[in-house]
């Protein structure tokens, strides 16, 4: 999928909550083992899809210095209403109403699903710029694999035909009905199965866009900087990239799950944030999201002068290190504990 004129990034913005819980924290409680990542980040009481949305996008909108936007889409699986969207409220607080709002749902390629969507709404002239967030706080039933990577995060970004610091590219999308992972409506905690998300589903479908974009767009893991994937483990995204053929040296920069666990819906974009905030002029890096039903968006893309005047001032390894709590309070944030 390519658009008919330029569109690039204008402006991202990320938003990490400053609570950490460690894995063997977890293991503790329930296995007496740590999890495959070393923490994970933790919403507050006061803090869920909407709040960490709206600091993202807020931080997105300054870097841009966009005068309006055209459109707003929210990607996730964990928004506080079942039935109220997240993007009219972002909306209102950036001050925007002749705008498009809407909220997606893709499992943890919802947040790609916004960016390709608005890159096609920028691209074929119907807006001039529009906004697209990946959020989640991630749902693991107390004691279940999950628990130990399900985490917290938010990023946004703005897509536009001018003033980018990366240019779009070209995206493929891949997707089948692999059903790894479902949550039942009324049922709290989501469930899934096990090794079967590795295979044939996360490896799969990312290989399956990632190939399909080389073959259009001509191109080899040699011809890319950096490569990011959805990162639902710290094992998964370096096994995908080596099997793809990118070096550990391409993927390192973007790797953020050992410090932060699974975003879900923010997963690979916030890698992308990640490695935009080093990049250089001239440097492609690939985004591949994975998201469980099945599918996977891959996107290319290529950094411009711009980057080096729209360095953006809170960027996402500032946020990595937090504030470690205990299970307890772990438990009082999420809600578990009900007085």
């Amino acid at each position: 999928m390519r658009t008919n004129v330029p569109v690039g990034i204008s402006g991202y913005g990320a938003y990490l909550p400053k609570f950490r819980i460690r894995t063997e924290e977890i293991g503790r409680v329930w296995k007496g083992r740590k999890g495959p990542n070393e923490l994970k980040s933790v919403a507050n009481l006061d803090e869920d899809a909407v709040t960490m949305s709206v600091e993202a996008a807020l931080r997105a909108f300054e870097m841009a210095k966009v005068s309006s936007l055209g459109a707003v889409l929210v990607g996730s699986e964990s928004p506080p209403y079942a039935v109220k969207p997240t993007a009219t409220i972002v909306s209102e607080v950036l001050g925007q109403h002749l705008v498009l709002s809407s909220d997606l749902e893709f499992a943890c390629k919802a947040g790609t699903e916004a960016f390709q969507l608005v890159t096609g709404l920028v691209g074929s002239g119907m807006i001039d710029a529009g906004m697209a967030i990946g959020v989640d706080t991630a749902q693991g039933r107390p004691g279940d694999e999950l628990e130990y990577t399900a985490s917290c995060g938010a990023v946004a970004y703005i897509l536009a035909r001018d003033d980018y610091v990366a240019e779009i590219e070209g995206s493929v999308s891949y997707v089948t009905d692999t059903p790894d992972f479902w949550r039942r409506q009324g049922e709290m905690y989501p469930r899934h199965l096990s090794r079967f998300t590795g295979e044939p589903a996360y490896f799969h479908h990312i290989e399956g866009s990632v190939r399909r974009l080389f073959q259009e767009l001509g191109l080899r893991p040699s011809d890319f900087k950096y490569a990011v994937f959805h990162q639902p483990n710290p094992k998964y995204p370096v096994k995908v990239g080596l099997r793809l053929g990118f070096s550990y040296e391409q993927l390192k920069p973007g790797l953020l799950n050992n410090e932060i666990g699974n975003t879900y819906a923010a997963s690979s974009i916030l890698g992308l944030a990640a490695i935009l905030d080093e990049a250089r002029p001239g440097e492609r890096i690939l985004a591949a999201s994975f998201g469980s039903g099945a599918g996977s968006d891959a996107i290319s893309l290529v950094v411009t002068d711009k980057i080096e005047e729209k360095r953006p001032v809170v960027r996402v390894r500032d946020m990595l290190k937090g504030e470690e709590i205990d299970y307890a309070l772990y438990l009082k944030f999420r809600g578990e504990i009900r007085v």
